[in-house]
């Protein structure tokens, strides 16, 4: 829980913010997802919410990392690093800027292109100050452009709980913790209100989903404020299926409606974009662009894909273009109601996240196709998406190799299903874990089989690494100083030493004591060269029965990891 700021929404506190929310919406995602009925009951509005926040996280870290020097506009990849990065504190401005940026350029499905414009109202207000005035001020002109941006407003939407939000913190006293407790107070209320105002979400005993992400966003914000998170939105139940002919207000809602939606981000001027959205509100529904300054995110549900696009080519510069048949996804769920599957696949693949270049070329040479985590630079889930792409396989089994990644990893995994591959998420937690499933992965068993036989070997696997303390600090084995050599098993600290290679003996022997039959050790490429030999000798010496095997990683954030199988 990060600790109380300072009375402005400062850099830091905004950095804090897109932390609170990613991690809030990965614990929240498939219950988001559950309830999603309105524009289409894709079942995706929790996972585009994530990938949007991430994307916006993403481009606030690498500010940060860039020291303030990489501007909110720098790179539309928007691969930003980890929150370890070392720069100097960027400006306000650029803070909240980036912000936006990244969300403008993540954003996927209508709930994130539209949250994606609400962050890039709040920025215009914020750039300019960071106190309570003006958040009270940044929610309303973002509750206003979010509903400019879409071509259909309806109430009962993401944009009522927006429009509340900015309301109660308009009502509000001038303290920005009031202001921000204010706007999420009324985004609650407003939420619950939902229903009543939309039939479908009625008939399907549910509330708004965008609505929902956003109230989570809204709380993280408080939380990061705060520094205590407000009561929990109670968990929803999933979604009552609707009958085929169920249609919405507006005829936005109609199972029979648009065959596809048509995300792009688009380089063009302002005036080329009043005629596309004529264009595309002729074409389809559920229309939404949002952006300015020459980059716009072009959101749109239509039969005609192609036409679509032809639209955005005549206007400016597409890119990032994403299709996605809506028919296929009703399929899916169909399938996954009464209890189908799809037609055997021909194919299957291991996709795996490891910490260093020997790691990869490890499994790469086991068949897996790797993603790096660079050390301060762990993956998103579009680059996990990425390799589940290029792993050209029906089926996949994901291996993320660390806790941090698990709603990464789910997102990237949701995202890939919707695509049509199979793809199942073992939440390995270590880089040990991973190549202890991976050893007893077999191509040519039944995908469940399989999926069991290598969940099991991870499960098997205790995990130990060894780090070097940063500063002074209190853990689970007593106070570490400055230099310390920090042994962790499974995630805690657990020994305290100054020599490296007796603290990993330390942690070998802990590990040990409870029963083991192979030690695996994967050395950094920095780790002294003795190193391996040493402990080698050691379980030689003192674990008559266990076998040890030894890898070089490489490049990677701790000298030493360690499993016990």
């Amino acid at each position: 829980m990060p600790e109380k700021l300072g009375r402005d929404l400062d850099p830091a506190a905004v950095r804090a913010w897109c932390a609170l929310a990613l991690d809030a919406l990965g614990r929240e995602r498939e219950e988001i997802d559950a309830i999603n009925v309105y524009p289409v009951a894709d079942g995706d509005t929790g996972t585009n919410l994530y990938l949007t926040v991430e994307a916006a996280r993403q481009a606030v870290e690498a500010l940060f990392t860039a020291g303030g020097d990489g501007g909110a506009g720098a790179d539309d990849g928007g691969a930003g690093a980890g929150a370890g990065g070392g720069g100097a504190v960027p400006a306000p401005a650029d803070t909240v800027r980036a912000l936006a940026h990244g969300a403008l350029i993540g954003a996927r499905g209508n709930s994130g292109t539209i949250l994606a414009q609400l962050l890039r109202g709040m920025a215009d207000v914020l750039a300019h100050g960071c106190d309570g005035a003006h958040l009270a001020r940044a929610l309303s002109t973002a509750s206003a452009a979010a509903r400019q941006a879409v071509a259909h407003p309806v109430e009962g939407t993401i944009l009522s709980v927006a429009e509340a939000a900015a309301r109660a913190a308009g009502e509000a006293g001038p303290d920005l913790r009031d202001v921000a407790r204010a706007a999420y107070d009324g985004a609650r209320a407003a939420l619950d209100a939902t229903p009543g105002q939309l039939d479908v979400l009625a008939r399907a005993g549910v509330v708004d989903a965008g609505g929902r992400g956003l109230v989570t966003v809204l709380g993280a914000l408080v939380e990061a404020l705060c520094g205590e998170a407000p009561a929990p939105v109670p968990r929803a139940r999933r979604a009552v299926p609707l009958p085929a002919a169920a249609v919405a207000p507006g005829g936005d809602c109609a199972a029979s409606g648009p065959a596809y939606e048509v995300i792009y981000l688009l380089q063009a001027g302002d005036d080329a974009v009043a005629r596309l959205r004529a264009r595309l509100d002729a074409l389809g529904d559920s229309l939404v662009v949002v952006g300015g300054d020459g980059l716009w995110n072009v959101h749109v549900h239509v039969d005609d894909a192609g036409a679509a696009v032809e639209a955005g080519v005549e206007a400016g510069r597409p890119y990032r273009i994403r299709v996605t048949h809506f028919a296929a996804d009703a399929a899916r769920a169909a399938a996954a109601e009464t209890g189908g599957s799809p037609a055997e696949p021909a194919q299957r693949a291991v996709v795996a996240v490891v910490p260093g270049e020997g790691l990869a070329g490890l499994c790469a040479e086991a068949g897996a196709t790797t993603v790096l985590a660079l050390p301060g630079r762990p993956p998103a889930s579009g680059e996990l998406l990425d390799a589940i792409r290029r792993a050209h396989a029906r089926e996949v089994v994901l291996l993320p190799n660390s806790a941090e990644l698990r709603h990464t990893a789910a997102a990237a995994a949701e995202q890939a299903r919707a695509e049509g591959v199979r793809v199942a998420l073992i939440p390995t937690r270590a880089a040990v874990q991973g190549i202890a499933a991976l050893a007893v992965h077999e191509p040519g068993r039944r995908f469940d089989e399989d999926v069991v036989a290598m969940t099991a070997a991870a499960g098997a696997t205790r995990y130990g690494e060894l780090a070097v303390a940063e500063h002074r600090s209190f853990t689970s084995a007593g106070v570490c100083q400055a230099g310390d050599v920090l042994g962790l098993i499974d995630g805690d600290v657990a020994v305290i030493g100054e020599d490296l290679a007796e603290t990993a003996r330390g942690v070998l022997d802990r590990m040990l004591s409870g029963g083991g039959e192979l030690v695996t050790l994967v050395l950094a490429a920095d780790a002294p060269p003795a190193l391996a030999d040493r402990l080698e000798r050691h379980v030689r010496e003192r674990y008559l029965a266990v076998d040890t095997c030894v890898h070089h990683g490489g490049r990677q954030h701790a000298p030493l990891l360690i499993g016990v199988e």
